[in-house]
């Protein structure tokens, strides 16, 4: 051995790599730091407070089966799928199309981040929500929706929320 200190190796790192991996992992933190899951009502109340109730033509009962089937209200809620796209928040909304995450090739027809989509305010959801449902399919673009709701009673979702 050889006087003078030992130091580790330094391993060549890309500048952009240690930036996108700490982004990414600070990203995790913070949404999973703020997750909610809504009760049915208070999930009801503050759609219809973001004037969910009625838009399009889709009931504030649409919305909450809506996001129970995708989410079990559950904000935070990511599903990733064999394309390598997520599905993203309490709405479940894909990134194949709405949203941006680390693919650069995307639409982002919503003009927002995927991990928007987590934040428990949904805000940002329902900017996004507004805009899926303009769609032709409207409520139908969602799967669970035409599974799960379409063509269904739905009065039972918010009854008994004081809305």
């Amino acid at each position: 051995m050889e006087g003078g200190s030992w130091a580790p190796r330094r391993w060549p790192c890309l500048p952009g790599m240690t930036s996108l991996a700490l982004a990414s992992l600070l990203s995790c933190l913070l949404t999973s730091g703020q997750a909610e899951v809504y009760s049915r009502c208070e999930l009801a109340r503050m759609l219809q407070d973001f004037g969910l109730d009625g838009f399009r033509g889709y009931s504030l009962a649409d919305w909450v089966c809506l996001a129970y089937f995708a989410s079990g209200f559950n904000t935070a809620a990511v599903d990733h799928e064999a394309d390598g796209s997520t599905n993203n928040g309490i709405f479940q909304i894909n990134s194949r199309k709405w949203c941006k995450n680390l693919n650069p090739k995307v639409p982002n027809m919503c003009q927002m981040y995927c991990s928007d989509l987590l934040n428990p305010n949904l805000k940002d959801t329902v900017i996004c929500a507004m805009k899926i449902v303009q769609d032709p399919q409207g409520l139908g673009t969602w799967e669970v929706w035409r599974h799960h709701c379409q063509g269904e009673d739905l009065s039972d979702w918010v009854d008994g929320c004081e809305l």
